[in-house]
């Protein structure tokens, strides 16, 4: 079941915050977790908004990373994902999320890698056709899971290598988990990109900047001056969550959504 099409940010907020690139229309879309379901009724009601826009503005899409795991279909979302990056790659933005570069870890040293197993991997291993371990996982099962791993996602290989760590527009950068308020834009280490800084929870972590980002799961989207955040748990909660980024920003949600 579907709920209203956007609704609007606090006006307090729209009046303070910094802005993407005035020649732009950025849509980000928060942790999709296998939920393709979702994905496909938020891409419907993106390119409706969208449709309603007549300044000019060239639109965007930033995906802030994490498509597979924990969801029932993650296969599906990179089989869409995939094909859109390749016909439409210039107006699409893809980043990497922490689940994604945990699998390239398993993929590349199984034995390192192996606490992936346990990080939500046991729907994608089941949506790409790979039995789960089979008792104790010891070499033998985890050389064999990233073997018939490995080649089923053969395909998709190209896209999980040119996922970027992060997107910046006019004042407005785009990472999976935010970033360290310490240090410079162009001067972020992945980790920080990927799996979180503390600092970067903080209501204005980087003066002069906006933040919008997912990995922190919460029940509505959080939006701040200076950061915005819009994992709201698709694989559970059944909302998958945008905001849309111009001269007036807004929120959209797939599922259930927000009363």
């Amino acid at each position: 079941m579907g709920t209203r099409q956007a609704f609007f940010l606090d006006r307090a907020v729209q009046k303070a915050r910094p802005l993407v690139a005035s020649n732009e229309r950025i849509y980000a879309i928060g942790d999709i977790h296998g939920r393709l379901d979702l994905l496909l009724e938020l891409l419907e009601k993106i390119a409706a908004d969208g449709h309603e826009k007549t300044d000019g503005r060239r639109a965007r899409i930033v995906f802030l990373g994490d498509y597979i795991d924990r969801g029932e279909d993650p296969k599906g979302v990179l089989d869409l994902l995939a094909r859109m990056a390749e016909f439409h790659s210039e107006n699409l933005i893809f980043l990497r999320g922490n689940h994604e570069e945990a699998l390239d870890t398993f993929l590349a040293a199984p034995r390192e890698g192996r606490d992936w197993l346990d990080f939500g991997a046991q729907q994608t291993l089941a949506s790409f056709g790979v039995a789960p371990p089979r008792g104790r996982v010891g070499s033998f099962e985890l050389f064999r899971i990233r073997s018939e791993l490995g080649s089923a996602l053969q395909p998709y290989r190209g896209f999980l290598a040119g996922l970027r760590n992060g997107f910046r527009s006019g004042d407005v950068v785009f990472s999976h988990a935010g970033l360290d308020p310490s240090r410079a834009w162009d001067q972020q280490p992945a980790r920080a990109l990927l799996w979180s800084h503390p600092g970067v929870l903080r209501d204005n972590p980087v003066p002069g900047l906006r933040v919008v980002h997912g990995h922190f799961d919460e029940a509505a989207p959080v939006c701040k001056p200076g950061r915005i955040c819009v994992d709201t748990g698709a694989y559970y909660s059944n909302r998958l969550t945008a905001v849309r980024l111009d001269d007036e920003d807004a929120f959209l949600v797939a599922g259930s959504g927000l009363s």
